[in-house]
């Protein structure tokens, strides 16, 4: 099986912080950070142009997938990916992660 590649962005860690409701599931947080890629460097809307519609505060969030290059955006967020899933966005494809690793596992 090919490896994989953890990436995030300093937003979205700030995000994720911010809707965790214990100092216990921060500091987990925090240990999942130190074996992830952070991506601190995410282009302004301003440079780049985005083919889909999606809410000022999600933004980052794509285009933190695109300047990493990944393959794949996961996110649990159906109210404002959803309607992404299963799509391929400058060469980023949106899944859900359960959906990623059903993919992956060959199920």
């Amino acid at each position: 099986m090919q490896a994989v590649e953890l990436v995030t962005s300093v937003y979205a860690l700030r995000e994720a912080r911010r809707n965790l409701d214990s100092d216990a599931r921060r500091a987990n947080l925090a240990d999942l950070a130190k074996s992830l890629t952070v991506i601190r460097d995410v282009p302004s809307e301003a440079s780049v142009a985005l083919p889909v519609n999606l809410p000022e505060k999600d933004r980052p969030v794509l285009l933190a997938a695109m300047r990493a290059k990944a393959t794949h955006l996961l996110t649990g967020d159906k109210q404002h990916f959803g309607p992404y899933y299963g799509q391929t966005v400058e060469g980023v494809l949106i899944l859900p992660p359960a959906e990623y690793l059903r993919i992956r596992s060959g199920k």
